[in-house]
């Protein structure tokens, strides 16, 4: 077998890498932060027990959750870090109440020796570690307790009545008892954030937020993790530029086709059937590109949207919610029909019944993205009781939808699969020179059902922790992950089909790429785990493996002019062009693949750097140029390759393609450097110098400055918003007729000649 070492490598980097995910992930788990059975004060008092704790996790959720502001750093860039923002509130409150037994009327007020001295009374008395395990119980001192009743009647205020700063409706909270329930959560992850693991002098959030007023600062761990994986990702550069060349550059790849080797083969029943995903994809995409710019308008003016009082139907939670929802649903549907697309391709068979399983499918989907949709606006609005869980939304990003859809869409993934195996078993089955591709295929379609199934995994009063790390599962390894792996396969069985590429080359590039990028990716995964109460190991693996990630990235530029090449081989094989903005898309993912996933990803990747940035601008930074720069573009790029594969005799009107494509990448470049990264920046340097209450702040987030920056956002996504409607117009000139040049159809031998192209064929 002459792709040997490379399966051995690819069997030990996933054996190896689960076995330290799965190990250090349970250890983590086990060792959080303790949700305790009870609070009470010095002289036994019970303040609240941990149900109500659970209970005010699951109001925080059932409100939009991480889709409002951030716990931990992780959610919405709108409305505040509730952790960061209660302990530095519970911190003035302290402060100024000693302040005024001192008689002066607050902290501020006293000199620079005594406010010194408070300081670091309360860096110790905030940071001493009172629970209790054998009683299973915390005690809070006085001072504390009277914050707590303070802070409850502040948050009852910001959810009762609204704050347009944090884009709250009035309104959003109005039940007491729900109220004080999510401000006991809101106490306990400030808690968790600002008390000393059991004979440790770091917090169970490694020191995060950074808080000078208890002393929260970058633990020596987070400095010296950060150092060494700068220098491993040098490392790793130098050695795969010693691997790149030490390739030899000998071998031509052939000759291209005369001829477009799809010209004469007839669409299946099944690939016929795909065509609708991707009307659905296209209309998707348009809905979220409108939902993201009234998500990043809510920044702006908080409850309305240009004067219209938008938020009183559909608020900064439900919007937000929808527009990561649909995201992860138009790109996951592209990637899905391409598959189904593929396989009759590659196997040369349609399986019986094939085209009624495909149909089947886009019912489902189109129910689960319809149901989940409604549900999630029902819950956030709090109109679905006690059921918020099941049918609303879980408040958890990316993973928003109820756990009913969450278990439907599961299923749906798991009949997509079988789909796949019942149209690839022929083709495994002889073994020819396909077979290892093939067979990579298959494993990354195993996966894309299996670690979606990650998300399953928590149940409703789960431990935040639990949550998170689950959760990154579905991020980080499901779509980061193994759904990039299938479409690098995809990709490769594409140009396979049109012969611009050898299985050989194709076979070895793909396995090659996926053992390099699962190597680090996998372990990688606790790179989002930092300081949601994990222990130190997470912190150093996810440092060290995270900078491994961003090592093949950085070549990845020689895919990006390979595929360039396939563009301008148009001489020697003329109906190449006809594939050429379909394969500029596959172009503008590796271009992204490095700017967005490379260079912005480990601009916060090292601890160091997102002790001080986790939940700023920089965030959506890497978040948008690697999510829609990546796996956007590619599934658009896929989606136009299966659509101009269908009738590959038929020419397109280039120009709205052409008009799409630079709006679209011109209008993302503009969207991140003339907002996104600015705000970014002046939130990292607000945040090292004051701290990260600070930087997420209304007072700050409202300078003049940053408020012209967050409008300069407008040039880029009116941009974007441009370049979305000119393609979703194209595709449906695909069923109307007007995206087709009606002057011209590609012959065999390549060149063009006047015919009237025939339309009929696009419904199924």
């Amino acid at each position: 077998m002459q792709y040997k070492k490379l399966w051995i490598a690819f069997a030990v980097v996933m054996v190896v890498s689960f076995a330290v995910l799965g190990g250090v992930g349970y250890k983590a788990i086990n060792s959080g932060p303790p949700t305790p059975a009870k609070v009470v004060t010095a002289d036994g008092s019970l303040l609240f027990t941990g149900d109500t704790i659970r209970d005010g996790q699951n109001v925080w959720q059932s409100t939009g959750g991480q889709e409002i502001g951030t716990i931990w750093g992780h959610g919405a860039y709108v409305a505040p870090d509730w952790s960061a923002d209660y302990l530095h509130r519970q911190s003035e409150i302290v402060l100024n109440r000693w302040a005024s037994q001192e008689g002066v009327s607050d902290y501020h007020a006293l000199s620079a020796e005594s406010r010194a001295a408070l300081q670091g009374r309360l860096t110790e008395l905030t940071r001493r570690n009172t629970y209790d395990a054998a009683s299973d119980t915390i005690v809070l001192d006085a001072d504390r307790a009277a914050a707590f009743e303070h802070l409850a009647a502040y948050y009852a205020d910001v959810y009762g009545n609204g704050r347009d700063a944090y884009a709250i409706p009035a309104g959003a909270l109005s039940d007491p008892v729900k109220q004080r329930q999510m401000a006991t959560f809101f106490w306990w992850t400030a808690w968790a954030a600002s008390t000393n693991r059991p004979g440790q002098d770091v917090t169970y959030t490694q020191n995060w937020p950074h808080e000078e007023l208890i002393g929260n600062r970058p633990t020596g761990g987070t400095i010296v993790w950060s150092v060494i994986s700068f220098v491993l990702l040098l490392a790793g550069i130098g050695g795969m530029v010693w691997y790149f060349a030490s390739q030899d550059r000998g071998h031509s790849p052939g000759a291209m086709p005369r001829r477009d080797p799809l010209l004469g083969l007839q669409p299946t029943p099944s690939q016929k059937a795909t065509v609708k995903y991707f009307f659905v994809v296209a209309a998707l995409w348009v809905v979220q590109v409108a939902l993201g710019a009234v998500v990043a308008h809510y920044g702006v003016e908080g409850g309305g949207f240009y004067g219209i009082p938008l938020a009183k139907w559909l608020p900064y939670s439900v919007a937000r919610t929808w527009h990561l929802q649909i995201g992860i649903f138009w790109i996951a549907t592209s990637w899905l029909a391409t598959g189904l697309y593929i396989v009759p391709a590659v196997s040369g068979i349609e399986p019986k019944g094939q085209r009624f399983g495909v149909n089947a499918l886009f019912v489902a989907v189109v129910a689960v993205v319809v149901g989940s949709l409604a549900g999630e606006w029902l819950g956030i609005e709090q109109k679905l009781g006690n059921l918020w869980f099941w049918f609303g939304s879980q408040g958890y990003e990316y993973v928003d939808l109820g756990r009913l859809w969450q278990i439907l869409l599961f299923v749906g993934l798991t009949f997509w699969l079988w789909l796949m195996w019942r149209g690839l078993k022929p083709a495994l089955a002889r073994r020819d020179e396909n077979h290892s591709l093939l067979m990579l295929f298959l494993i990354s379609s195993i996966a894309i059902p299996l670690f979606y199934a990650a998300g399953l995994m928590y149940g409703q009063r789960s431990p935040l922790i639990t949550a998170e790390y689950w959760r990154w599962w579905v991020v980080h390894l499901w779509v980061e992950g193994f759904f990039e792996v299938f479409a690098t396969v995809v990709i490769a069985f594409l140009l396979t089909r049109l012969r611009l590429l050898s299985i050989t080359t194709a076979t070895r590039g793909v396995l090659f790429s996926t053992v390099i990028y699962l190597s680090g990716g996998i372990i990688g995964t606790f790179h989002h785990l930092y300081f949601t109460g994990t222990p130190n190991a997470v912190l150093a693996l996810g440092a060290v493996f995270s900078a491994f990630e961003v090592v093949p990235l950085v070549l990845i530029g020689f895919e990006a002019w390979e595929n360039i090449r396939l563009t301008r081989g148009t001489a020697e094989s003329p109906w190449v062009s006809a594939y050429k903005w379909p394969i500029y898309f596959f172009v503008a993912v590796a271009f992204w693949n490095f700017v967005g996933a490379g260079l912005f990803g480990f601009m916060i990747n090292p601890p160091v750097a997102l002790y001080y940035v986790q939940g700023l601008n920089l965030t959506p930074v890497h978040g948008h140029t690697a999510l829609f720069g990546v796996y956007g573009m590619l599934g658009l790029g896929l989606m136009l390759f299966c659509l101009r594969a269908l009738r590959p005799g038929l020419m397109w009107k280039d120009r709205p393609l052409a008009i799409a494509f630079w709006s679209i990448n011109i209008g993302l470049a503009a969207m991140v450097l003339l907002s996104t990264l600015p705000i970014g920046l002046a939130q990292a340097w607000a945040s090292v110098e004051v701290g990260t209450w600070y930087a997420r702040s209304s007072e700050f987030l409202g300078t003049p400055m940053l408020s012209h920056l967050r409008w300069m956002r407008m040039f880029g996504d009116t941009l974007f918003a441009f370049g979305a409607l000119v393609l979703g117009w194209f595709v449906l000139g695909l069923v109307t007729g007007h995206s087709f040049d009606r002057g011209s159809r590609v012959l065999e031998e390549g060149q063009y000649t006047p015919e009237e192209p025939e339309l009929a064929h696009q419904g199924d």
